[in-house]
């Protein structure tokens, strides 16, 4: 239990509109997790390629726990075999009958969105692709993911995939994601694997003696190659997944990294394919151009007249309590002043009187410090159930427990004090 002590008072500005057009957009901070800006982010659409994510994580975990490592190889199954050799798939063009390493396959899934690599690989993770899918939706709830489900691992409509639905699938289904879980998703995999960047960046490579090209124009394309995509170059861009089919229209979740902050955005239902970079980079801009991290609070700040908490049966009467580390955020140009601090003391530590019981250790944990913003355009953040932000406060010296003597003397003491008391009032009734 927490008790409630005193919020400091703050001051708000009016917010800024930014204008994204797509049907649903967010952008993150990609260290704190903080949402700098969200359109409609909760409404489930259909992501197309953005599915891929998922998939490059479970590839990534896969490795990580030793079921398959980069140079483990497998051969086509006759599945993706016919999702390769279909035109209106536009794949890399695959051979049976032949190794490829999962690097290979890799590669072409998150450079070329490549679909038939992909199902090769949830193929031989989990044997099926029936049953990778299931995995795609466990880990979703596992990361916390809002709006999602999967039920393939490319993001092609299943109805496109005639008699090779997976498994358990409804066969006229799609996958489905919001902008907020896309962007949890991307947070997730740029956290736990960000070597995955690595390959995401990549504008071209050769797969199987013929060169394969990255969807994502922010890319610094080579200008011989492909001297139209300049326009769309975006200083920072290294990531992360294309979208596209006629009922997703145009989607895009990327990330850019410049002078240390990364940002994550997500557009999803844009019109067209200029559209979804276009809106792309608004959104890196407002994130670059408008926010800085910065450090609210200090590592040990108090509250004003709230730094001493009495202590009962203690060598000292009070002790001091502070925040536990500093507490940084990225912060809207003018907004830094809407932040302020909040005293939550654990109500198990107090007695009767509101006093912490002797003895106290120095770093014990008296309670917790929320951050409460109140400013405009406050999206909260990208993590479940992250409603409130808080620091531990800790006691800042160790109060020893008195000794049996003194607090013996204090009841002795408090007990003639009381009885003198009483006869002093008998004997002024007297009179």
């Amino acid at each position: 239990m927490m008790a409630a002590i005193l919020t400091q008072p703050f001051s708000t500005q009016a917010a800024e509109a930014l204008d994204i057009e797509a049907e649903s957009a967010i952008l993150v901070d990609a260290e704190t997790g903080k949402v700098l800006y969200a359109k409609k982010p909760d409404m489930a659409l259909p992501p197309a390629s953005m599915t891929k994510i998922m998939t490059e994580y479970l590839v990534h975990e896969a490795i990580e726990k030793g079921k398959i490592n980069w140079d483990t190889t497998t051969q086509i199954s006759d599945y993706p075999y016919s999702i390769s050799a279909d035109p209106s798939f536009s794949g890399v063009g695959l051979t049976q009958s032949k190794d490829y390493t999962v690097r290979e396959l890799y590669d072409a899934m998150a450079i070329n969105s490549d679909n038939a690599t992909t199902i090769a690989l949830a193929e031989l993770i989990a044997g099926s692709e029936g049953e990778f899918v299931k995995m795609m939706n466990k880990k979703a709830e596992e990361m916390g993911l809002s709006d999602y489900k999967f039920v393939n691992s490319t993001g092609l409509n299943n109805a496109s995939l005639r008699e090779n639905v997976p498994k358990g699938t409804d066969p006229n289904a799609n996958n489905l994601l919001s902008a907020r879980s896309a962007a949890l998703l991307a947070y997730n995999l740029i956290k736990d694997y960000p070597s995955a960047l690595d390959v995401s960046k990549v504008p071209s490579a050769t797969f199987d003696g013929q060169t394969i090209r990255n969807w994502n124009w922010m890319l610094p394309h080579d200008p011989k190659n492909a001297s139209s995509l300049q326009q769309f170059y975006y200083e920072g861009i290294d990531g992360l997944k294309t979208g596209h089919t006629d009922l997703a229209k145009y989607c895009f979740t990327g990330t850019a990294n410049r002078n240390g902050k990364r940002l994550i955005s997500v557009v999803m239902k844009t019109e067209s394919e200029p559209a979804r970079f276009q809106q792309t980079a608004k959104l890196m801009d407002y994130g670059f151009q408008r926010f800085e991290k910065k450090e609210i609070f200090p590592k040990g700040y108090q509250l004003e007249d709230q730094s001493d908490i009495p202590v009962a049966k203690g060598k000292e009467d009070t002790v001091q309590i502070a925040t536990k580390e500093a507490f940084s955020a990225m912060v809207k140009e003018g907004q830094a002043e809407n932040y302020s601090v909040k005293y939550h003391l654990n109500k198990d530590k107090l007695n009767k009187d509101g006093k912490l019981s002797a003895p106290v250790e120095k770093g014990e944990k008296i309670g917790t410090a929320e951050i409460v913003y109140d400013g405009d355009g406050d999206y909260g953040y990208i993590y479940p159930n992250a409603d409130k932000q808080t620091i531990d406060l800790t006691a800042q010296r160790t109060v020893e427990k008195d000794n049996w003597f003194m607090l013996a003397i204090g009841s002795v003491g408090g007990f003639f004090g009381g009885l003198f008391s009483t006869v002093v009032d008998t004997v002024k009734g007297w009179f």
